[in-house]
């Protein structure tokens, strides 16, 4: 599998090496599959019965061949999931995969740890380093802090915005140190990716340090983010036939995008739900055909709470920005914060289960498909992207008490918080960067 970015069809292919130490194509561009591999023969022999990490290290074997041993390729797949996804019912005809049994409890931790370990990887033997830096909205950061902490030969800079991150999100991803620097910008989510974007097309930035992205823009993070869309998949007895459709809580949209590309590769599924908050402007563009970014909205689900998701381009690209393509494919549905808390106080009061505010949108949009045009026989997997215990202030006010902490979330939220402020502008990340290193 080789990559190219996604505004010059033109240009040079780059392996995923390349493609993920780089982060961002030169001309500010996503790297994007050159082609489809057909991964179709290999859905059909599932059996559901393999581990997550079985089937990650067998699905790498398949795409990067030339760039990794069958054995190398297995035993990094074994090293990035000591965790897995979990399928539980939620509702008729309605399954949750739980994405949050990694070490920040949140879906992100796929991609982060995977990531991580192939960049360490890849770095093995070399006489180099790499500097991460990445925005965050909340579990992104929180994922990429603990998948890189320690790893050899890699720092990471953790742009996020003050005040607009949860308790836990902010201890997990400032309370680390060593090769683990944060920043609390004095902005948005959007601001902070913005800075990110920038810093890599400014040419003394990369030309002093060895800059790369955790963001999921890179697709060390993107890739891995599809496996669990094939486990869902074997595992809700997807080999029998029936229609299967995954709605997924979107912010950025890298999550669907992983989903489309398990779906371009074979993996028989009828199609997509994206769930957002009120920051809806790709459910905007399946209405209308028009991709509108603005400024995001904050919400209680705020790690979706962007207003220019960046993998949108890779989605246009995947259904040959063709309109019509993506909307026969990917359905979208938009949630009030108002019903993001009935929909939390509901699921409480009548089944006794937390869900977080994210989850909460994804159950939401779920139920509406299925009471309205969903046919019949079918099923949905809803995606859990996060601990409930993320958000206790959020699960406060919708159903008046608190979800139970992890006792890996217990633990971080007793460390002392260490981030520098910053600015929202690209020179106030120089900045902090020629402080750094």
């Amino acid at each position: 599998m080789k990559f190219r970015s996604t505004r010059d069809p033109g240009a040079g292919e780059t392996s995923l090496q390349s493609a993920i130490f780089k982060g961002l194509a030169p001309d500010g561009g996503l790297y994007h599959p050159t082609a489809t591999p057909d991964l179709s023969d290999y859905f059909r022999g599932l059996r559901g019965d393999e581990s997550f990490a079985e089937l990650a290290g067998e699905v790498c074997v398949r795409l990067f061949p030339d760039e990794m041993t069958s054995e190398d390729a297995r035993a990094l797949a074994e090293k990035a999931f000591p965790f897995a996804p979990e399928l539980v019912e939620a509702a008729p005809a309605i399954s949750l995969l739980e994405l949050f049994h990694g070490p920040s409890c949140a879906f992100k931790d796929f991609g982060a740890s995977f990531l991580a370990n192939a960049m360490e990887y890849f770095l093995d033997g070399r006489d180099s380093r790499a500097i991460i830096l990445t925005a965050t909205s909340g579990d992104t950061g929180s994922a990429v802090a603990q998948a890189f902490y320690r790893k050899r030969n890699i720092d990471v800079v953790i742009l996020y915005p003050s005040g607009r991150v949860s308790p836990s999100q902010e201890k997990q991803l400032t309370t680390l140190g060593e090769n683990i620097h944060a920043l609390e910008v004095d902005g948005s989510f959007d601001d902070c990716q913005r800075m990110v974007k920038e810093a890599f097309l400014d040419t003394k930035l990369t030309r002093d340090y060895p800059l790369t992205s955790a963001n999921s823009i890179n697709l060390g993070r993107l890739i891995p983010q599809s496996f669990y869309y094939m486990y869902a998949w074997a595992k809700s007895g997807g080999p029998e036939g029936r229609q299967l459709f995954f709605t997924i809580p979107s912010g950025n949209f890298g999550n669907l995008t992983a989903g489309a590309l398990a779906w371009s590769w074979g993996l028989p599924v009828s199609g997509f739900i994206a769930a957002t908050n009120a920051n809806d402007v790709v459910p905007e563009y399946l209405e209308s055909g028009n991709f509108s970014p603005r400024p995001s909205i904050p919400t209680y689900a705020n790690a979706m709470d962007v207003g220019n998701p960046s993998n949108f381009e890779r989605l246009l690209k995947l259904f040959g920005d063709n309109h019509e393509a993506m909307r026969r494919m990917i359905r979208g549905c938009r949630v009030t914060d108002d019903e993001i808390l009935s929909t939390m106080a509901r699921y409480r009061r009548e089944s006794g289960v937390f869900v977080c505010p994210h989850s909460a949108t994804g159950l939401l949009c779920s139920e509406r498909f299925r009471d309205g045009s969903m046919p019949e026989g079918s099923r949905i997997i809803s995606l859990a992207t996060a601990h409930p215990a993320k958000f206790t202030e959020v699960s406060l006010v919708a159903c008046g008490e608190e979800p139970e902490m992890p006792p890996r979330l217990q633990e971080v939220m007793k460390r002392q918080k260490r981030a520098d402020r910053a600015g929202n502008q690209p020179e106030d990340l120089a900045a902090a960067l020629y402080r750094l290193f």
